[in-house]
């Protein structure tokens, strides 16, 4: 939650701020950071830095957008099919990896709801009636190409 946190702070972005408007902010600092408006080694070094911050925390709160997994929720679907092969919970984010090589991590989650799911027989339906919709979730990585 604090990544988030900072990510909304280095944008200067809201919770409640559209995917077209997180996307304007974006498109402003970068064209105010980018490394090649720098002449002098300092400036440029300076300005790659931000500009590699500013694109980590874009890419994350883009992720989470609600816009940005209501379109990807069918092919979440098909990822959620393929089986949960792995996960890790560190710092209330629970990462999954599923059986077609992709992750995805929910953020938010209370140790009482890993347990859970980690006790659950059925970890797919758990995924589906508690995590999807009740904590921000966000791609990771994509699926591996068979």
């Amino acid at each position: 939650m604090k990544e988030i946190a900072e990510s909304r702070a280095l944008l200067g972005a809201t919770a409640d701020l559209s995917l077209k408007e997180l996307n304007g902010l974006y498109k402003g600092l970068m064209k105010q950071h980018h490394p090649d408006r720098f002449t002098d080694e300092a400036g440029r070094a300076a300005a790659e830095a931000m500009s590699q911050r500013i694109i980590a925390a874009y890419k994350l709160l883009e992720g989470l957008h609600p816009e940005t997994r209501a379109a990807r929720a069918e092919e979440f679907e098909r990822t959620l099919s393929s089986g949960i092969a792995g996960w890790q919970y560190k710092g209330r984010v629970l990462s999954l990896s599923f059986g077609d090589g992709s992750e995805h991590a929910f953020v938010g989650v209370p140790a009482n709801t890993y347990n859970k799911f980690v006790a659950a027989d059925a970890t797919a339906r758990f995924v589906r009636r508690h995590l999807i919709g009740a904590f921000p979730q966000r791609r990771v990585s994509s699926a591996v190409a068979a």
